[in-house]
């Protein structure tokens, strides 16, 4: 079956008799009347065999179905259709649709030829347009080999010239890096030596500068002992050499260096809390890493007690200072007003070490702050040092500058502190302070830092696990300095003259 229609289908009789009645048409008005009834039946005849076919197709199609294979199509669509005389059935088929099918096939063969002559069409432009093509790509190469040889032919002629003018330059470039590499070592030794006699010269600075603090601390020492000497002897007291007389109303070296001193002292506070404070934070937080504001709470109380230290030196040394001015002051000039000139000028005496030492024995026995039992708040000495220096020039100031008083679970106050980051900005009290505001008497110099949180403590922290103290650790008075009358030989220890008040005590006038 499948192969009959198969053979039917490449016989083409529907587009033949397609073509037939398109040509008919095409020819109607001219032909005569018998030619016209001629291709009327040639067109029937053609139908018929057709039909024919159709027909033998049919029955193949009804026989692979079996005994009652189609007969229901049979009965509704064949006889009813053979009945009528070949006419059309007027249940679905209407008269003019197997020519509507022949039409239709005959459109799409025809729009299939004009698509394939099209096609065809296109690629033979195509084959010309890819000829010609090649035809100049050809003519590139060639153009190109000629160029290419007659390149060949120049730089053939040329090599000799070339090479010559290759080694005059090498043998310029040679001369030129070597002219530079001995100018460059010159110099080097030049610099060498300029170094060599800057670190000399810095050297000898240094040591005519430390002579002359020398001799400046002896010349003084030297008069107040002769001082006393004239005085317990005769009874006539001889000025003291590194104060002469000011000359009537003019101002002392305090007072005119006292505004420059107060702004220098001001950026130094200020550079304390955003460089060195985190330098000191950075070192805590490697040996206690868990415990933020354990961390806080060291650095707090490290700048407290550093300039609690820093107050007592300073006065400590402006009694002994009063004392020996006492015996041989002269002038216009008030004796405080010598006092302090004298202690300005002669910054050096004061004993930062024997400071520093007091600063860490008191965070030693401070209840608020632990530490771990294998370290000691020694690593904290470089910014303990820094912040009793600071602390000796703000209270040489006039007049002096001090930190505020400082309490856990305090009201937090908007004129004194700015909050942390880290704080709970609707909390009223103050949890653990981070840094002191700097004060002059009642008024606020510089902001300091607090941590507020809600449900602060009233009652102080505790360390958690304080260590053993150490003998070494103990309040026990700094080593006796020797050499100079105002040394520290004579400052109050611990033990011996105690704090009249804590290191967050209120402002202590000098």
């Amino acid at each position: 079956m499948a192969e009959s229609l198969r053979r039917m289908v490449n016989n083409g009789n529907f587009t033949s008799l397609q073509d037939k009645l398109e040509k008919w048409l095409d020819d109607y008005h001219i032909n005569t009347n018998d030619q016209n009834v001629a291709r009327a039946c040639e067109l029937v005849e053609l139908n018929a065999r057709v039909q024919g076919q159709l027909f033998t197709l049919l029955n193949l199609v009804a026989s692979e179905g079996g005994l009652y294979g189609g007969v229901n199509t049979l009965k509704n669509r064949l006889l009813p259709w053979l009945s009528s005389g070949f006419a059309a059935s007027a249940a679905s088929v209407s008269a003019d649709t197997s020519l509507a099918v022949l039409a239709e096939a005959a459109d799409k063969d025809r729009q299939i030829t004009e698509i394939q002559s099209h096609y065809e069409q296109q690629l033979d432009n195509m084959e010309k347009d890819l000829n010609d093509t090649k035809e100049d790509a050809a003519a590139l190469k060639a153009e190109l080999d000629e160029t290419r040889d007659e390149l060949d032919d120049t730089r053939r002629k040329s090599t000799g010239t070339m090479m010559a003018t290759e080694d005059e330059i090498i043998r310029l470039k040679e001369d030129q890096v070597r002219s530079l590499e001995n100018r460059i070592r010159d110099r080097r030794r030049q610099l060498r030596l300029t170094r060599d006699e800057a670190s000399s010269l810095r050297t000898r600075v240094d040591l005519v500068g430390d002579y002359e603090r020398q001799v400046r601390v002896l010349r003084d020492e030297i008069a107040i002992l002769r001082g006393e000497r004239a005085a317990l002897e005769n009874g006539f007291p001889e000025p003291l050499p590194p104060l002469p007389p000011p000359r009537p109303g003019s101002p002392t070296h305090a007072k005119l260096t006292d505004s420059v001193r107060r702004s220098r002292l001001i950026g130094r506070y200020n550079d304390l809390f955003s460089i060195d404070r985190v330098e000191a934070l950075t070192t805590l937080r490697r040996y206690i890493p868990d415990d933020e504001e354990m961390v806080q709470r060291i650095i707090f109380v490290g700048v407290q007690e550093a300039f609690h230290a820093a107050k007592m030196a300073f006065r400590a040394m402006r009694l002994r200072v009063r004392k020996n001015l006492a015996i041989t002051h002269v002038g216009p000039e008030t004796l405080e007003e010598a006092v302090l000139d004298y202690i300005v000028r002669n910054t050096d005496l004061f004993d930062v070490n024997g400071a520093v030492q007091d600063t860490i024995r008191a965070m030693n026995v401070n209840p608020k702050i632990s530490f771990p039992a294998e370290i000691d708040f020694n690593l904290l000495h470089p910014f303990i040092r820094e912040v009793c220096r600071c602390g000796w020039g703000m209270c040489a100031l006039e007049p002096p500058l001090d930190i505020s008083p400082a309490t856990d679970a305090e009201l937090y106050n908007e004129l004194k502190y700015r909050r942390s980051y880290d704080s709970e900005f609707t909390a009223p009290l103050v949890a653990y302070h981070v840094w002191p505001a700097m004060m002059e008497y009642d008024r606020v110099v510089v902001k300091g830092e607090a941590v507020t949180k809600r449900g602060a403590s009233l009652s102080p922290r505790r360390a958690t696990s304080p260590r053993p103290m150490s003998p070494s650790r103990s309040r026990s008075p700094s080593p006796t300095r020797s050499g100079s009358a105002m040394s520290v030989s004579s400052r109050p220890s611990s033990r011996s003259s105690p704090r009249p008040y804590s290191a967050a005590s209120s402002y202590v006038s000098y």
